[in-house]
C-alpha cells in the first residue's frame, strides 16, 4: 500500500486546520456579534419601559458600537503580539458581565445604568478585528478575500439577535434572555480555547504600539480603506442597529415583526459578504466596491421614499443589506492582501475601528434628524445623508484607490 509524503500529509494537516480555526473564528464573531446588539435589538422595549424619545435611544443604542470601535485598534495590536486564540478567549469572557449588567439596568429600568451597561459591552464589537489578522495568517494573500470574506459573515450575529432577542424576551423574559447569551459566550470561549490554534507560521509582533501604529498609518491605503469601510461597514452597522426603531416609527411593526426584518436585513449582508470576497480574489476589489457604493446610493434614495410595505419595502431593503455586504468583503480583501508581514492586526484595527464609528454616528442622526409630525419622509435628513456619502464614495473609489500590488503597499 502506497505511503503518502511526509510534506504531503503536513499540506493535508494544514488544510484542515485552515478549516477547523476559519469555522471557530466565524462562530466565535457569530456569538459576539449577537452580544454586541443586545442592546440595539430591544430597542422597543426600552423605548417603552423607559418612555424615551428618538434620541435618548439613539444615543443608547450607539454606545456598544462607539466603544467596540475604538476598542478594535487596541485589540488589533494585542492580536499581532498574542496571536487570535488568546483573543478571542479574552474578548468573549469579557463580555459575560456586561451582558449580565444589561440586563441587571434593564430589569431596574434605568436608562443611565443600561447606557454605562451599553459601554462596557461594546468589548464585544472587538472580535472583528481579532479574527482578520488571525484567519488570514492561515491562507495565502490570493484566498485572503475568501477566508476575511468567510469570517465577516459571522456578522450574522447581528441577523441572529435581531430575530431571537425579541422572540426570547417574549418567550423567557427579560433578564434569562442575557443568561442565555452569557451563557453561549462562556461555552464558545471554552470551545476556541480548547480547540483554536494560531497558524502555524504565524509570529508575534513585539514591536512596541505607538511606532506600529505610527507606522500603519503612514500607509495612505489605510487610510482610503477607513474611509470606504466606514461607509459600508458603518452602513451596514447603523442600519442592523436603529432599524427596529425605524421600523416601528414608519411602518409601526410591533418588536418581533421588526426584529424579523431586520435578522433578514443582516442574513442578506452575511450572505453578500464572502461573495464579495471571492470576487475580489478574482477581479479585483475595485470593480466589487465600486457596485456596491452605486447601489447603496440608488437604494438609499428608494428607501427615502418610504416604499409601501412588504412587497415594495422588503426587496430595497434586501438589496441594500447584500449591497453593503458585498462591499465590506470587498474592502477587506484589500486589507487581507496589501497588510505587510506582522501588521495585519493593527492595519486591520484601525480599519475595523473606521468601519464601527462609521455605523456609531448614523443611529445619532436618525435620532436627532426624526420628525414625528411629517405624515411622510420622517426620516429624510438622515437618509438623504445616506445618500450623498455613497455618492462621495463611489466618486473616490473611482479616482482615488487603485488596485495596488501587495508590494507596492510594503514600501508605501
Amino acid at each position: 500500500m502506497p505511503q503518502t509524503r511526509p510534506e504531503v500529509r503536513t499540506a493535508q494537516l494544514h488544510v484542515k486546520g485552515r478549516a477547523l480555526n476559519l469555522a471557530l473564528a466565524t462562530a466565535a464573531s457569530v456569538v459576539g456579534f449577537w452580544a454586541w446588539n443586545a442592546v440595539a435589538t430591544l430597542s422597543t422595549h426600552y423605548a417603552r419601559a423607559m418612555d424615551l424619545s428618538a434620541g435618548s435611544m439613539g444615543v443608547l443604542v450607539a454606545m456598544p458600537i462607539f466603544v467596540g470601535s475604538l476598542g478594535r485598534i487596541v485589540v488589533g495590536i494585542l492580536t499581532d503580539r498574542y496571536g487570535g486564540r488568546a483573543l478571542f478567549t479574552f474578548v468573549l469572557a469579557a463580555t459575560i458581565a456586561p451582558i449580565l449588567l444589561v440586563a441587571w439596568g434593564g430589569a431596574l429600568d434605568s436608562y443611565v445604568f443600561v447606557l454605562v451597561a451599553g459601554f462596557l459591552l461594546g468589548v464585544a464589537g472587538t472580535v472583528f478585528a481579532v479574527g482578520i489578522p488571525f484567519v488570514s495568517a492561515w491562507y495565502p494573500p490570493d484566498r485572503r478575500g475568501f477566508a476575511t470574506g468567510v469570517f465577516g459573515a459571522g456578522m450574522g450575529g447581528t441577523a441572529l439577535a435581531a430575530f431571537l432577542n425579541p422572540r426570547l424576551v417574549a418567550w423567557l423574559g427579560y433578564v434569562p434572555t442575557h443568561l442565555v447569551i452569557a451563557c453561549f459566550l462562556a461555552a464558545t470561549a471554552v470551545l476556541v480555547w480548547f480547540f483554536m490554534r494560531d497558524a502555524p507560521g504565524w509570529e508575534p509582533n513585539t514591536a512596541a504600539v505607538v511606532p506600529k501604529l505610527l507606522d500603519a498609518a503612514r500607509l495612505a491605503v489605510t487610510w482610503k480603506l477607513c474611509f470606504l469601510y466606514a461607509v459600508l461597514f458603518g452602513g451596514f452597522v447603523s442600519f442592523a442597529t436603529y432599524l427596529p426603531t425605524y421600523l416601528r416609527d414608519v411602518y409601526a411593526f410591533s418588536p418581533t415583526d421588526a426584529g424579523a426584518r431586520t435578522a433578514g436585513f443582516a442574513l442578506a449582508a452575511v450572505v453578500a459578504r464572502p461573495v464579495g470576497g471571492v470576487l475580489a480574489d478574482r477581479i479585483g476589489a475595485k470593480p466589487v466596491v465600486l457596485a456596491a457604493t452605486a447601489g447603496v446610493a440608488v437604494l438609499g434614495w428608494l428607501v427615502a421614499l418610504q416604499p409601501v410595505a412588504d412587497v415594495q419595502a422588503g426587496p430595497v431593503f434586501l438589496a441594500m443589506a447584500a449591497a453593503l455586504g458585498l462591499g465590506a468583503g470587498g474592502v477587506f480583501a484589500w486589507v487581507g492582501a496589501l497588510s505587510p508581514e506582522g501588521k495585519m492586526g493593527t492595519i486591520s484595527g484601525i480599519v475595523s475601528a473606521a468601519g464601527g464609528l462609521g455605523g456609531y454616528f448614523p443611529p445619532l442622526v436618525m435620532g436627532w434628524s426624526y420628525n414625528p409630525e411629517a405624515t411622510h419622509y420622517k426620516y429624510a435628513i438622515g437618509l438623504s445623508l445616506l445618500v450623498a456619502t455613497a455618492v462621495v464614495a463611489l466618486v473616490f473609489t473611482a479616482v482615488f484607490v487603485k488596485n495596488p500590488a501587495r508590494q507596492d503597499a510594503s514600501g508605501a
